[in-house]
């Protein structure tokens, strides 16, 4: 079993300042999600753009975090538009040799 990354970006129309607050108040809650491994947040203030690339053990855990009250409350927040989300199986082997920061499934 491959374990899953959700890779999310998308426009906010307040300062990055005030995104990054926002962002903020929300991490822990988004570290609390059942399932995931890690969340790299990412910013780009010049072009108003956002989002973040989340590592997830499975893609039972992925679509759970797509279905719930966090993703609903991001993609429903009106200062942010213009989403792109996509999901992807990680590719364990590669990404060990090149020091990915994900673990290896090993067959039980």
């Amino acid at each position: 079993m491959s374990t899953k990354i959700l890779q999310v970006n998308f426009k906010f129309n307040v300062t990055g300042e005030e995104y990054t607050q926002a962002a903020t108040s929300l991490a822990d809650s988004i570290a609390a999600v059942p399932g995931l491994r890690w969340k790299v947040w990412i910013i780009n203030e010049e072009q108003s753009e956002a989002g973040g690339i989340l590592h997830f053990e499975d893609g039972d855990s992925l679509n759970s975090y797509l279905n719930g009250d966090i993703a609903a409350g991001i993609v429903n927040h009106p200062a942010l538009s213009d989403f792109s989300v996509k999901t992807f199986d990680v590719m364990e082997e590669q990404t060990a040799v090149t020091r990915g920061p994900v673990k290896q499934v090993t067959a039980a």
